[in-house]
């Protein structure tokens, strides 16, 4: 059974980078526990406030939406230290984007990129709507909803129409789409040194699921 403890253990400056399947083992268990309303909280005290001064050692970079309902560390019930985050509305990538998954891999030796969704998303609802209306909205959300269009398309040709299916499938084209625009992402994940899950969030019950694998990652171990 995998604990905070072993979180602390993983986490620590000291520690061995992860595979990524331990990785995903950790942030599975801290959902879970999250769902169950049993979380533990860990790693968010004073002393591991001072262990990070000079280095971090995070077991996964998430790369998810910036919805206030999807806090990362809360979801998966870790604290400081122990995920990389990277928030864009819709989960839309960007140069910026890019340069903090790399620097993530290449420099931090993270092990996992965790691509997170969740339902009833307001970027990909747009997106939908103005696929529907032919309408785009103003400003640079346009920009936002231009970026999702392709994944609204491609559910479309699947015979998925609802905002919760086009989801899961702008998840599962971000996470090729980073292998295709990362050259450093890319080796990181054709090396076996890192890998990338595509992952839904249900705002209701609070349940992280799988929806798409890019890696080493065993599917019948993922859950």
């Amino acid at each position: 059974m995998t604990d905070s403890a072993d979180l602390k253990n993983a986490t620590s400056p000291s520690s061995s980078p992860l595979t990524p399947s331990a990785a995903w083992d950790l942030l599975r268990a801290g959902n879970e526990r999250f769902v169950t309303d049993a979380s533990n909280h860990p790693n968010q005290d004073a002393a591991r406030r001072a262990s990070l001064t000079h280095e971090q050692h995070p077991v996964a970079v998430i790369f998810g939406c910036s919805d206030s309902r999807l806090a990362a560390e809360i979801i998966f019930d870790v604290g400081l230290g122990d995920v990389f985050v990277v928030r864009t509305a819709g989960q839309v990538i960007d140069d910026a984007v890019l340069g903090s998954l790399e620097y993530s891999v290449d420099i931090l030796d993270i092990p996992l990129i965790v691509v997170l969704g969740h339902d009833s998303c307001g970027a990909v609802t747009a997106a939908v709507e103005s696929y529907v209306s032919g309408e785009m909205p103003p400003g640079f959300i346009r920009s936002l909803v231009e970026r999702i269009i392709p994944a609204v398309i491609s559910a479309r040709r699947a015979g998925v129409k609802d905002v919760n299916g086009t989801v899961a499938e702008n998840v599962r084209q971000i996470s090729s789409r980073l292998m295709e625009s990362s050259m450093s992402v890319s080796k990181a994940v054709n090396e076996g040194r890192t890998a990338i899950i595509g992952v839904t969030y249900s705002l209701a019950n609070g349940s992280a699921n799988p929806v798409n694998i890019i890696g080493d990652l065993d599917p019948d171990e993922v859950g």
